[in-house]
């Protein structure tokens, strides 16, 4: 058996080799543990490597595959309600994006909403609760001091 690897690349980042391979790949941003699961289990039917072996212990040759199923699961009949951007607003296809893509797609989202001035584009904007929760007790520190201010002591 081959040594352990205490580091892995995927995707750009380097991932805890001592960790089983849905914990490992939950360290990337827009894998969750619900597809970290799946693309393990989806890894192990593309490979024959059990789903919960440590990522370290991975030879180095499926490194590749294993990146493959983690940038395109849906080309590897991922179910599709578990990708994180299902009938994107430009192209209406579906598709998971991770890392900076996903940070990039998100702040594009917001800019959208708030360029065409709608109601949770402006209320992202004033960092405001968007969907209907009560603010009078709750979300405080988001906005600026509401209520009684004390006055400076007089000398």
């Amino acid at each position: 058996m081959a040594e352990l690897r205490l580091i892995v690349r995927i995707a750009n980042k380097d991932l805890d080799g001592r960790k089983r391979i849905p914990k490992a790949l939950m360290e990337l941003k827009g894998i969750s543990h619900r597809i970290s699961k799946i693309m393990a289990k989806t890894f192990e039917k593309e490979t024959g490597i059990k789903w919960d072996s440590k990522m370290g212990d991975l030879p180095e040759n499926m490194d590749e595959k294993m990146e493959e199923i983690v940038l395109n699961p849906e080309k590897f009949s991922v179910p599709l309600w578990t990708l994180n951007k299902q009938k994107e607003y430009e192209t209406g296809k579906d598709k998971h994006l991770i890392m900076g893509d996903l940070q990039f797609e998100l702040r594009k989202n917001l800019q959208r909403l708030s360029k065409i001035k709608s109601y949770r584009g402006l209320r992202l904007g004033w960092g405001l609760t968007v969907r209907g929760q009560k603010t009078k007790s709750t979300h405080r520190g988001k906005g600026p001091a509401v209520g009684v201010q004390k006055k400076d002591a007089k000398k």
